[in-house]
């Protein structure tokens, strides 16, 4: 007996002196008001659930800057980029601020990683990333790009097969022109998918579990970085997703980018389209799921750190909305889902209110795995949050998107046009009474609003010197 209960402690022993991976699983469009976890059963999201029912869990998490690019700038530095400075690259379409490559002077968690013997690797189908001229692969030792999302200018033919017409609302025809874009240049890279395997999300999730079952045994410790663009539009579940959540008879068109605003659409149409992203939520959620049973079945559960992160959120029908937009920094777009799985610390089922954004996720893993910071980050180590199940005591936070700015109290959230030169525009909200930000305070409040405007003001003054930088070291 004495023999047959020294085996599990060693066991456990050798266990604990193992290094700790990380896996980083990072997805688009997917906010804390989809997730079945944060409140919100209508969204049948049982792994991801599960995941941050073994994790701990972050109540009130934000962006620091977004969209898309400025978040990955964020999340893969751990440093403030708002406000940001709009450098046009000439083959990218989005010309906003702070849509740019990671400046020369950034230091990246994979960089930092790989400097002390981590092995990295990044499985993405974020396009966006690896657009020409843009360097978010770097530090990591091999990178995947799965191609075909979005805009993607993956194919460029065939085209005489694609019916636009099938998925096209009456207010916004999809135009035919010789050089497809948009939803065309992607009906253009799916014509070929036949099964649910050729989705995109599943070519994320399956590239990565095959990276583990190649990498893992002779590769630790290592950092996985995943980005699943899912689901993020288009919204074009496999149709048996998309019929979990609608089952009624439907004629119109296939909305896999609906309008802007449901004030053209029909209460089908709209039905419909939220149907259509419920069901790639559903969808993105049983591919980690069977990712997630790689990871275990690989035995890496007990000396792997997980993360799950989401960019941003999007509207689903609120104040007559779908899709995010740099106007629309309410709650529905900027709260992100995010957890922290700890194979060695009892972190199962905590949960962490008050604010913490972005900027903190990268110290928070490198003190986890026993690694400092580089000086560049400006973000704050959630660790002892954690540690001793306490709230954050931040009292207020900023998200930035291209000309316009939220600043976002435990009460109120106020967005602003803040660029100079622009007409403004000026929202408040105020959460005791609305907390899901639906009725802006048209009057009143002046004495708040100016405050805001002034504090506002002052940080984004005193941003600038944080945020700017260059594309090119000095020789």
């Amino acid at each position: 007996m004495l023999a047959g209960a020294a085996a599990p402690a060693a066991l456990a022993q050798a266990d604990a002196a193992r290094p700790l991976n990380l896996i980083h699983i990072g997805v688009d469009t997917w906010g804390a008001h989809h997730l079945g976890v944060y409140g919100h059963p209508e969204y049948r999201t049982p792994h991801v659930d599960a995941l941050f029912a073994k994790s701990a869990m972050f109540l009130d998490a934000y962006p620091q800057a977004l969209p898309t690019l400025p978040a990955r700038r964020v999340l893969y530095t751990g440093r403030q980029v708002f406000p940001s400075l709009k450098f046009v690259q000439p083959d990218d379409q989005v010309r906003i601020r702070g849509w740019h490559p990671l400046y020369a002077e950034d230091v990246t968690l994979a960089e930092t990683l790989a400097g002390t013997g981590y092995v990295t690797s990044i499985v993405s189908d974020l396009y966006h990333q690896f657009k020409p001229g843009k360097n978010f692969n770097r530090g990591f030792d091999c990178w995947n790009w799965i191609r075909g999302q979005e805009a993607d200018r993956f194919r460029s033919a065939p085209r005489a097969r694609i019916d636009l017409g099938r998925y096209s609302h009456a207010s916004q025809p999809i135009p035919r022109g010789p050089k497809p874009t948009g939803v065309y240049q992607y009906l253009v890279n799916r014509q070929d998918w036949k099964t649910e395997e050729d989705w995109l999300a599943a070519q994320v999730f399956n590239t990565a579990s095959h990276w583990l079952r190649a990498n893992a045994a002779e590769s630790q410790p290592f950092y996985l970085h995943i980005e699943s663009f899912s689901p993020h539009e288009f919204w074009d579940p496999p149709e048996a997703w998309y019929r979990r959540y609608f089952t009624r008879d439907y004629n119109g068109p296939t909305l896999i980018h609906p309008p802007l605003s449901t004030a053209r659409m029909t209460p089908l149409e709209v039905e419909h389209a939220q149907a259509m992203y419920k069901g790639f939520v559903s969808f993105v959620d049983d591919r980690i799921g069977r990712f997630l049973s790689t990871v275990e079945s690989l035995g890496l559960m007990s000396n792997t750190i997980i993360v799950f992160v989401a960019d941003h959120g999007t509207m689903m029908g609120e104040q007559g909305q779908l899709h995010k937009g740099e106007t629309r920094l309410r709650t529905q777009c900027t709260q992100v889902p995010l957890a922290i799985y700890h194979p060695r610390r009892p972190w199962a089922g905590r949960r962490i209110g008050g604010f913490v954004q972005h900027t903190d996720l990268f110290p928070t893993v490198l003190d986890l795995v026993g690694v400092k910071a580089p000086a560049r980050v400006t973000g704050e180590s959630l660790v002892p949050l954690v540690e001793e199940s306490r709230a954050s005591k931040r009292d207020w936070i900023v998200t930035g998107w291209g000309e316009h700015v939220s600043f976002r109290t435990p009460e109120w959230n106020y967005i602003q046009r803040w660029s100079e030169g622009t007409p403004g525009f000026e929202e408040l909200y105020t959460l005791k009474s609305d907390p899901l930000e639906l009725k802006p305070l048209r009057t009143g409040h002046e004495s708040m609003r100016a405050d805001f405007r002034q504090r506002l003001g002052r940080f984004i003054e005193e941003s600038w010197s944080v945020t700017k930088g260059g594309f090119a070291l000095p020789a």
